[in-house]
Order: structure tokens, then C-alpha cells, then sequence
């Protein structure tokens, strides 16, 4: 499965939702398929997605917050892992895509291709929904049932180590700030 086919497939579910995204190939493949003010791409934080989407789960308990994360990201920060199974927010699902490298910096190899397992990470952190997949068809089902259970997910989906010929954007990431900061301002208000 590539990261690019696994991010069409669910694209649908994050529109409408708020996405934080790690910089590199997931951004940059996202942003391909198409940006949306509600749509974080967080730069120079490597390591820090899934605390920076833990904060708006926790500040904003009606937004569903979904994290797009990848392997070099996680272990750069494993504590972020026991940080959310503290706080265990209902409304974020974390998505690893781990493709055993740090793709976006080179391509050196990550702990997990030499066994670590971020899905049994997590899990022994006390995330309670926690599932390793393979397959578009498993990450798809995992990803609508985390979405359908309401409780703090992380799903890591192995991916090959492929990913875009270049990693620029046409998006100015300063813009993507306020564009974000207004899409949360606005989110949840009835007009």
C-alpha cells in the first residue's frame, strides 16, 4: 500500500474534519490531493503532530481531530504516545504511516525496520484502540472504526518508501497558519 493510495482513500472522511500533518512526503501528498482551510501542516516540529493535534482535541472536545503522522515522527517522540493515552481524547485518531525510513530527510532506516512496533507502543502506553495494517481494505475499515468508536486511536498503516518526486508546495505555510487559526476560530458555531 502507498501512503498517496491510503490518503485517497479516506480523503473524504478528513475534509470537514481537523487534520495536523507532519512536513514531508504526507503533506506534500495530501496537499495533491487537495488543501482545506482545515488542513495543519506543522512545520519545523518533527516529532510533534500528534501533540500539537492532542492539544485541539482536548481544547475542542466537538471537533473530530485526526493526526497524520509517520515512523521517523513517532520515534523522534514516543513520550507524545503516553501523553495521549493520559488524556485518552474520544474525538482524535492518530494515523502512523510507517514506511520504515525517514523518507522526506534521505531514507535512512527507522527502528521499525529493524522490529520495533509503534502499534504495540502505543497499546503498551494504554492507548485503548490501537491496530497494525497492511492492506488499503484493512486501513480503510480501521479508520471508519476508529472514527465510529469515539475513543482515542492510533492506527499504524505500513507503507512503502516511496513518496514524491519533491517536497515543495505551492501553499505558503505562513498562510496555512492564519487560514487554520480561522478555520478553528469558525468551526463548531452555529451561524
Amino acid at each position: 500500500m502507498t501512503r498517496l493510495d491510503a490518503l485517497r482513500a479516506v480523503y473524504d472522511r478528513l475534509v470537514g474534519r481537523v487534520v495536523v500533518t507532519i512536513m514531508g512526503a504526507v503533506a506534500v501528498e495530501l496537499q495533491s490531493i487537495g488543501h482545506c482551510p482545515n488542513f495543519f501542516y506543522l512545520q519545523h516540529a518533527m516529532g510533534l503532530a500528534s501533540s500539537m493535534g492532542l492539544g485541539i482535541a482536548l481544547s475542542r472536545p466537538e471537533l473530530s481531530v485526526i493526526v497524520l503522522d509517520g515512523d521517523g515522527s513517532v520515534l523522534m517522540n514516543l513520550g507524545g504516545l503516553t501523553t495521549l493515552a493520559r488524556y485518552r481524547p474520544e474525538n482524535l485518531v492518530h494515523v502512523v504511516f510507517d514506511n520504515e525510513s525517514l523518507l522526506s530527510v534521505g531514507g535512512f532506516p527507522t527502528a521499525t525496520a529493524t522490529g520495533s512496533d509503534i502499534a504495540g507502543i502505543a497499546r503498551a502506553a494504554g492507548v485503548p484502540r490501537t491496530a497494525r495494517v497492511e492492506s488499503l481494505d484493512e486501513f480503510v475499515l480501521a479508520f471508519d472504526g476508529a472514527l465510529a468508536a469515539k475513543e482515542l486511536t492510533t492506527i499504524v498503516a505500513k507503507v512503502e518508501a516511496a513518496g514524491p518526486s519533491g517536497y515543495l508546495t505551492d501553499l505558503a505555510l505562513l498562510e496555512n497558519r492564519f487560514q487554520f487559526q480561522r478555520y478553528l476560530k469558525s468551526a463548531g458555531r452555529k451561524t
